[in-house]
């Protein structure tokens, strides 16, 4: 598996995305699941191999990796109709649960609510650019927030569809670059960076440079060095984790200025992912074959999204009314 987003709950969606990778499980080691590929590649896969449906090839889909799927549910079927699910569980293969596909998707649950993520972000950037002018100077930061989340769904998407290492990678990047701008823009609205002032634009000028220089170190480290899955969530909780103080205390700050009720958006999202967090932490296998905790943990932060964007809307209205009024 893997995790997603950057605002303060955002910070903690990725980390959690990325907590479950795995290389190798109990599955892949059973022998009735070798023997069965053997057999399956041997009478499948030879001079004159068994034809693959358009639809499943246009996914690359192969005969070995057709005979990978067919082996996880022969297996998993023949074990849980052997002895009850309690005493027999279900097995993870390649660090993965053996769902069911659907027009080749190998997750169908995730590919659709990582879809609503998605929307949800395209919701609340078109809701950016009709409730914010375009002369309000973190605008364009709230946006790239939404052209980040677009990505990191987006990629997401294409990883839950086909799981290749390129496609894990693609995912991982993104997320990473998601938790990442979570904390680059915190501090420009906390302490206002954006303000075109000589010492604010020299701030921001090495802020940016930081975080990029970072990224790509992150990046590099993994790609060059090592893919390390533990080095990756400990960087992304250090980042999250320093978002979601930000966000939280100026959430607070806001609320004892102003007392207005959406000042307290950040909390109640921090407070729904911890909620929904239960649901990685208690991975259980997919449901019917297709519904699993991961799935689940993508439909959850779907809300916390929108709520989100209300509160950099409502947050956005009450700074440029505060301004006209100084003037």
């Amino acid at each position: 598996m893997r995790l997603h987003t950057s605002s303060a709950w955002q910070s903690i969606a990725v980390l959690l995305l990325l907590g479950g990778a795995a290389q190798a499980s109990l599955g892949d080691r059973l022998p009735d699941f070798k023997h069965c590929l053997e057999v399956c590649k041997a009478a499948n896969c030879g001079d004159n191999p068994t034809p693959i449906p358009f639809h499943r090839r246009i996914l690359f889909w192969d005969c070995p990796a057709e005979c990978d799927y067919t082996c996880q549910h022969i297996v998993t079927t023949k074990r849980l109709a052997r002895d009850p699910p309690y005493m027999q569980p279900v097995y993870q293969f390649h660090g993965k649960w053996p769902f069911y596909r659907f027009m080749g998707i190998q997750e169908p649950f995730s590919v659709i609510f990582s879809l609503f993520n998605y929307l949800a972000h395209d919701w609340g950037m078109t809701q950016l650019r009709e409730k914010i002018p375009a002369s309000y100077t973190l605008r364009k930061y709230y946006l790239w927030f939404g052209y980040v989340g677009l990505a990191s769904w987006t990629f997401s998407m294409i990883f839950h569809t086909r799981d290749f290492n390129i496609t894990e990678k693609l995912d991982y990047w993104a997320a990473g670059a998601n938790v990442l701008y979570g904390l680059y823009y915190a501090p420009i609205r906390v302490f206002r960076l954006d303000r075109n002032e000589p010492r604010n634009q020299s701030v921001l000028r090495l802020w940016t440079a930081l975080c990029i220089l970072l990224y790509i170190m992150h990046i590099l480290y993994l790609s060059l060095w090592s893919w390390d899955y533990t080095y990756n969530m400990a960087a992304n909780i250090v980042v999250g984790t320093l978002a979601n103080l930000l966000w939280s205390g100026f959430s607070y700050v806001q609320y004892k200025r102003i007392g207005r009720t959406w000042a307290v958006l950040p909390g109640i999202c921090v407070a729904w992912i911890i909620s929904a967090m239960s649901l990685e932490l208690m991975d259980f296998a997919p449901w019917k074959g297709m519904i699993d905790a991961h799935s689940l943990w993508h439909l959850g932060t779907v809300v916390p999204t929108v709520l989100w964007y209300n509160f950099l809307i409502k947050d956005a209205q009450e700074d440029i009314a505060g301004t006209r009024l100084k003037q």
